[in-house]
C-alpha cells in the first residue's frame, strides 16, 4: 500500500513518530507521501524525509487556509526551493481551494492556486488537490489547463457522482480516497460505483479523517488498512488486487518515487 497523503510532520505524532513509522510498515505501507501545508512546515517534514529516507518522500506547496498577508513572499521562498537542482519534492501540494470556513481570500486564494499549477508545469510535477466547498471553481480552474501536462490528485474526495464524473475528465488526474468511505454516513461507496479502480489512490490525512473503527482518534499511515479493505470490498476485488492497481496509480502519478 501506498499512503498518498499523510502529515504526520506535525507535532501530534512528535511523542511517537517512529512507532507510527514502524507501524506503518508492519501494516505493509509501502510509501508515504508527504504534502506540505505552509512555511513552517518544510523543515520538519524535510527532516522526516531524511530520517526515513527512500520510505517518506515530499511535496512543496501552499495550502489555501494557510494564506498569510506575507503569501507572495511565501510562494516566492517556495518558488526558489523548487529551482535547486536535485530537489526532493515528488509533487506541488498541498494546494487548492477551500471556501468552507472563510471567503474572505477568495481572490488570494485562486491567485497562489493558479501560480503553483503554472510551477506544476515548469517542473513537470504532479498536483496534490485540496478542494472544500470549491467544486465549480476547481473544475472551471483546472479546465484552463487540459492542453497542458497536468497530474495529480484530487485529495480527500467526498463528493457526489456527477462530481467525480466532472473530475475524472481531466484524464492524468486520480481521486484520493481516505477514511471517509469507511463512515457510514457516507455516499462515498455508491459515488465510487461510477468511478474505476483504475482512477483512485489510497490515503489517510493522518491525523485527521481515521477510518472506522478507529474514527475520532488520531489518524495514523497504518490505517489506510482499514481504507484498503473497504476499497476491495466496493470494487468486488481482493484486497491483493485492490492493492495491485492502488499503487501502480499512485506510482503512475508521483514518477519521482525513487527507492534508495
Amino acid at each position: 500500500m501506498i499512503d498518498t497523503h499523510s502529515h504526520i510532520y506535525e507535532r501530534q505524532f512528535d511523542a511517537d513518530r517512529e512507532e507510527v513509522i514502524l507501524r506503518a510498515r508492519q501494516a505493509g505501507v509501502e510509501y508515504i507521501l508527504l504534502p506540505n501545508i505552509n512555511a513552517g512546515s518544510i523543515a520538519p517534514m524535510l527532516d522526516m524525509c531524511r530520517r526515513y529516507l527512500g520510505y517518506c518522500f515530499p511535496m512543496l506547496g501552499l495550502h489555501p487556509e494557510d494564506i498569510e498577508e506575507n503569501y507572495r513572499q511565501v510562494l516566492a521562498d517556495m518558488k526558489a526551493m523548487l529551482e535547486v537542482p536535485d530537489h526532493p519534492y515528488i509533487a506541488i501540494g498541498e494546494i487548492g481551494l477551500d471556501y468552507y470556513w472563510d471567503k474572505s481570500k477568495v481572490k488570494e486564494q485562486e491567485e497562489t492556486f493558479h501560480t503553483q499549477i503554472e510551477w506544476a508545469i515548469q517542473y513537470r510535477l504532479p498536483l496534490m488537490i485540496h478542494s472544500r466547498s470549491a467544486h465549480r471553481q476547481l473544475v472551471t480552474t483546472i479546465a484552463k489547463y487540459r492542453h497542458e501536462a497536468l497530474s495529480g490528485v484530487f485529495h480527500c474526495f467526498g463528493g457526489s457522482a456527477e462530481e467525480a464524473q466532472e473530475l475524472l475528465q481531466f484524464p492524468d488526474f486520480m481521486l484520493g480516497i481516505g477514511g471517509v468511505v469507511t463512515y457510514k454516513n457516507s455516499h462515498l461507496a455508491e459515488t465510487l460505483s461510477s468511478v474505476p479502480l483504475e482512477r483512485i489512490v489510497l490515503e489517510t490525512d493522518s491525523p485527521y479523517l481515521a477510518p472506522v473503527p478507529h474514527r475520532g482518534q488520531r489518524n495514523e499511515s497504518a490505517y489506510v488498512t482499514e481504507v484498503l479493505h473497504k476499497v476491495a470490498q466496493i470494487y468486488n476485488v481482493s484486497e491483493q488486487e485492490a492493492e495491485h492497481v492502488t499503487n501502480n496509480n499512485a506510482k503512475r502519478i508521483f514518477q519521482r518515487i525513487n527507492p534508495q
